[in-house]
C-alpha cells in the first residue's frame, strides 16, 4: 500500500474487482496446540530467514479465554513489521488427558507493506478449513505443507500487486460539508467513500463488513471514542472472548480515525497525522512492549523520525487479559465491552468508557441527536439500494451469506432503547436556560432554525449516497437507538456473497467527513487570527493620524495575557459548526487538545449564551 503525504500510509478501504481473489504472500505458517500439561506447544512452522516465532507467536495466536468457545479467529501484529492471523477451533474429543478437548491454532504472518493487516483476511477460510482438519488429525500436516509452498513469499515479488485492489476515493464528491470561508484551493476528496462502480466488492472476510456491529454495540459512544482517535490516544478495548469481532474493530476505528489527504492539505507542516496503530489483540506478554512504546512517546521527535518510526505514537488494541486493563499507565482510553450473554439482559447494557481510569467518558447531547440522524439516513440508504434475494448457487456462496448476515433483524420499537440515557451527558442547566429563554423571546422560531441548521449540517455528512438523504425532521426520533444497523444492512445485502460494500463505504465517509469537518473550521481560524487585521476605511483616516497609528481591529500578542497570544480563539458558532457540543465541558476540552496537537497553538473557547442590557443571563 502506497505511502501518502509525511509518511501517512493510505487508510482507505479497498475493494476487489471481480477478478478470483488471491492471498497476499506468508512469511510464516504455523500449527499450534495447547497441551494441559505443556502449554502451548509450536507442533509445525516454516518462516521466512530472520523471523523468530518461539516465545512470540503462541500467546498471540492463543489470548486468554479461548477455551470458552469453538472457534475464532485472532488478528495480531508481529515485530512490528507483518500481520498475524490464527484460526482458533477447539474440538470435544473423548481423551480425558486432554481434558476432552483438542484446541488448535493455524497461523500466518503477512508482510505489513500489503496494508495495516497486510489483507490476512484472504488467508481466513483456508486457514480455518485447515485447522478444522487438523483437530481432527494432528499428523495430517501434508495439507500445511501444500498451503506453504503455495503461498509463500517468492524472490521478485517485493513490488506485487494483488490483482483487483484498486484504492476507494472519490475525486468528485467534496469532503468538506461546507463550503470553507477562507480557504480558495480546490481539493479533491479523500474520505473513503466512492461512488462505487458495479462490481466492485469485498472479500468475505475483510473486517468492514463489522461497520454496522460497531455502531449497533457503542450507540452515539462512537463520536467520543472517535474523538479520542482523532486525538491520537493510546486506547485499549477490553473483551471476552470471541475476540474475531473486537479485532474487525480495532480496524475499523482506526480506519474512522484517519486523516483524510485533502485535510493534510491545510494542516501546519509541522502537524502530526500519523495513522493510529491498530496493534489488534494484545496480552500480558505485550506489557514490555507497552511500556517502551510508553517511554518513547516522552521522547522529542521531528517531522523525519515521525515518517520512519511510529514507536510512542497512538494506538488501539483489544485483550481479554483483564490484568493489562488494570495498568491504568498502559493506555489513556479504556473501552470495557459488556459479555455477549449481556444481549438478553432486560435492560440494555452498554460498554463502559473511562479516559482516565475512573472517570467515564459519556456521550453529549449533540451525539445522541448525530447518531440518531446518522441511523436514519444509514436506513434510508439500505432502502434506497434494497436488492431481490437470491438463491445461493453453491456452498461457499452460501457460508459467504451467513457471514454477512449474522445481525438480528428485529425492526421494531425495543423498550430497551431508553437505557442509553445513561451513556449521554444530562442537559445542562445553561443549556436548559438558555433553550427556555429563546423559546420565549423568539416563540420558539429562533430554536427552530438552530435544529434545522444543525440537521442540514448531519444530513450532508451522507451526501451522494442515496436518492433520499433528505433532511431529517428536527428533533425526530423515528428511528429507535435499538434498531440494529446490522440487520438493515443485512436485509439488503445479497444473499449471494456478491459483497457489495456501498453501506459499509458510507459509514467511512461519514466519519472522513465529520474529520474534515471539525479541522477545516479549526483551520479556518487559525488562519483567520493569524495576524491582526487593520482598518484601511479611508474615511476613518483623518482618525488614526490623530491618534498617530493605524488600529488593529483585534489586540496584538503584546495585549494578551501570555498563555492567550497566540490562542485561536473558537466561539459557539465555530463550535457548532464542528460539530460539537456548545454546553459539553469535554467538547471543549477536545478542541484545545486538537488545537495543540495539529496546530501546535492553544485555544479559548468563548462559550454561548444571552446578554440582557451586558448582562449574561445564561
Amino acid at each position: 500500500m502506497a505511502s501518502s503525504r509525511r509518511g501517512q500510509p493510505s487508510l482507505s478501504v479497498r475493494m476487489p474487482s471481480n477478478q478470483p481473489l488471491d492471498r497476499p504472500p506468508i512469511d510464516a505458517l504455523f500449527l499450534i496446540h495447547f497441551d494441559v500439561k505443556a502449554g502451548y506447544t509450536i507442533l509445525w512452522k516454516q518462516n521466512a530467514p530472520g523471523i523468530d516465532l518461539e516465545g512470540l507467536v503462541e500467546y498471540k495466536s492463543l489470548p486468554s479465554g479461548l477455551h470458552t468457545v469453538s472457534e475464532d479467529l485472532i488478528y495480531f501484529v508481529h515485530d512490528s513489521a507483518h500481520a498475524g492471523l490464527s484460526a482458533f477451533v477447539n474440538m470435544p474429543c473423548d481423551e480425558e488427558e486432554a481434558r476432552n478437548a483438542r484446541m488448535f491454532a493455524v497461523g500466518v504472518l503477512v508482510p505489513l507493506s500489503y496494508g495495516r493487516l497486510g489483507r490476512a483476511w484472504r488467508h481466513a477460510e483456508g486457514l480455518k478449513e485447515m485447522a478444522a482438519k487438523l483437530a481432527e488429525d494432528r499428523k495430517n500436516t501434508s495439507i500445511l505443507e501444500e498451503y506453504w509452498v503455495a503461498n509463500r513469499e517468492k524472490s521478485g515479488n517485493d513490488n506485487r500487486r494483488l490483482s483487483g485492489e484498486t484504492p476507494v476515493s472519490s475525486p468528485s464528491l467534496n469532503s468538506s460539508p461546507f463550503p470553507r470561508k477562507t480557504h480558495s484551493r480546490n481539493r479533491s476528496a479523500s474520505d473513503g467513500a466512492s461512488l462505487i462502480p458495479p462490481g466492485n466488492k469485498l472479500s468475505p472476510y475483510h473486517p468492514a463488513w463489522s461497520l454496522t456491529s460497531l455502531l449497533d454495540k457503542f450507540g452515539p459512544l462512537i463520536f467520543p471514542i472517535h474523538r479520542a482517535a482523532l486525538l491520537r490516544k493510546r486506547i485499549l478495548i477490553s473483551c471476552h472472548a470471541p475476540v474475531h469481532e473486537v479485532c474487525d474493530f480495532v480496524y475499523n476505528l482506526s480506519v474512522l480515525s484517519n486523516i483524510p489527504l485533502s485535510v493534510t492539505d491545510i494542516l501546519p507542516g509541522s502537524a502530526s497525522t500519523q495513522r493510529l496503530r491498530p496493534l489488534f489483540s494484545i496480552g500480558v506478554h505485550d506489557i514490555p512492549f507497552l511500556m517502551d512504546d510508553f517511554e518513547a512517546s516522552k521522547r522529542p521527535r521531528n517531522d523525519e523520525d515521525a515518517i520512519d518510526d511510529e514507536s510512542g505514537s497512538g494506538w488501539i488494541a483489544c485483550t481479554t487479559d483483564s490484568i493489562l486493563a488494570m495498568k491504568d499507565t498502559l493506555w489513556d482510553m479504556l473501552v470495557t465491552l459488556p459479555p455477549d450473554y449481556s444481549s438478553n439482559a432486560t435492560e440494555r447494557v452498554w460498554p463502559v468508557v473511562e479516559c482516565p481510569r475512573g472517570q467515564p467518558i459519556k456521550a453529549t447531547q449533540r451525539d445522541l441527536r448525530r447518531f440518531t440522524t446518522l441511523k436514519n439516513g444509514l436506513a434510508r440508504l439500505a432502502a434506497a439500494s434494497a436488492v431481490p434475494s437470491t438463491v445461493p448457487e453453491s456452498p461457499e456462496e452460501e457460508r459467504s451469506a451467513r457471514r454477512f448476515s449474522t445481525q438480528s433483524s428485529h425492526i421494531v420499537r425495543d423498550p430497551r432503547d431508553d437505557a442509553v440515557e445513561k451513556v449521554v451527558e444530562p442537559l445542562t442547566w445553561a443549556a436548559f436556560a438558555y433553550n427556555g429563554y429563546m423559546w420565549w423571546a423568539s416563540a420558539g422560531e429562533q430554536l427552530r432554525q438552530e435544529q434545522q441548521e444543525e440537521a442540514a449540517h448531519d444530513a450532508s455528512l451522507l451526501a451522494d449516497f442515496g436518492p433520499s438523504m433528505t433532511m431529517p425532521r428536527p428533533g425526530s426520533r423515528s428511528g429507535q437507538l435499538s434498531d440494529s444497523l446490522g440487520s438493515l444492512n443485512a436485509s439488503n445485502r445479497a444473499p449471494d456473497g456478491s459483497g457489495e460494500a456501498r453501506f459499509e463505504l458510507a459509514i467511512i465517509a461519514y466519519f472522513h467527513r465529520l474529520t474534515t469537518q471539525i479541522l477545516s473550521v479549526l483551520a479556518d481560524l487559525a488562519d483567520s487570527q493569524d495576524e491582526p487585521y487593520t482598518d484601511h476605511d479611508d474615511d476613518d483616516e483623518g482618525l488614526s493620524q490623530a491618534s498617530g497609528e493605524r488600529a488593529p481591529l483585534r489586540p496584538s500578542d503584546s495585549d494578551l495575557e501570555p498563555d492567550d497570544a497566540d490562542a485561536i480563539r473558537v466561539d459557539s458558532h465555530a463550535v457548532e459548526n464542528m460539530g460539537l457540543d456548545v454546553w459539553s465541558d469535554t467538547d471543549a476540552l477536545f478542541i484545545r487538545e486538537l488545537s495543540i496537537l495539529y496546530f501546535g497553538r492553544p485555544a479559548r473557547i468563548e462559550g454561548k449564551g444571552v446578554e440582557v442590557c451586558g448582562v449574561r443571563v445564561c
